[in-house]
């Protein structure tokens, strides 16, 4: 016997939609679809580039900043150093980018665009333009700009939990505390 699950596409769930019922409202859902479909449609628009999803962040990075610690890299994008790792060697596997340990100091890892990565650039930035265009169809200039705007607010509210949180986490932090919530 198996159950049928309830069809949650966006066509089908509205302001009551049963998805939304009891989960703690209908914004952070839809945020969290719309997300999730940003990824997909930005995956695809950078598919002809050779790049995965998530790597143009690293790239864009790299092409402004010119050689940079790995530490930092993650720092700057907000990652995991190990997700950085894995990136970076992907990366490096399809000559994007290269690698290679700091003269002054040889415990630090130096990374940087390869010269043919540059090839790269305009094709990320029509990508990217792509997303935006398809993401702002259909609304006017006011309608994009409180877009914008409400998206900023929502970002800089999200950040500022993560930094209340984090931290949280590190006065717990302690002998015997990890500084888990």
């Amino acid at each position: 016997m198996t159950t049928q699950l309830p069809h949650t596409g966006a066509a089908e769930v509205g302001p009551t939609g049963a998805a939304e019922a009891g989960y703690g409202g209908r914004v952070s859902q839809t945020l969290a679809r719309v997300s999730r479909l940003h990824r997909l449609a930005g995956g695809r628009l950078l598919r002809p580039t050779g790049l995965c999803s998530g790597q143009e962040f690293l790239m864009m990075t790299l092409w402004d900043a010119g050689s940079v610690r790995q530490s930092e890299l993650a720092r700057a994008l907000d990652l995991d150093p190990s997700t950085v790792t894995l990136m970076l060697r992907r990366l490096e596997q399809g000559g994007h980018v290269v690698r290679a340990r700091d003269p002054h100091d040889r415990r630090v890892m130096l990374v940087r665009a390869s010269e043919e990565s540059y090839a790269l650039r305009p094709k990320v930035a029509e990508a990217w333009a792509r997303l935006e265009g398809h993401i702002l169809d259909g609304l006017d200039d006011g309608e994009r700009e409180a877009f914008a705007r409400i998206l900023m607010k929502v970002e800089k509210n999200l950040a500022a939990e993560e930094a209340e949180t984090g931290e949280e986490a590190e006065e717990g932090a302690g002998p015997g505390n990890p500084g888990l919530p």
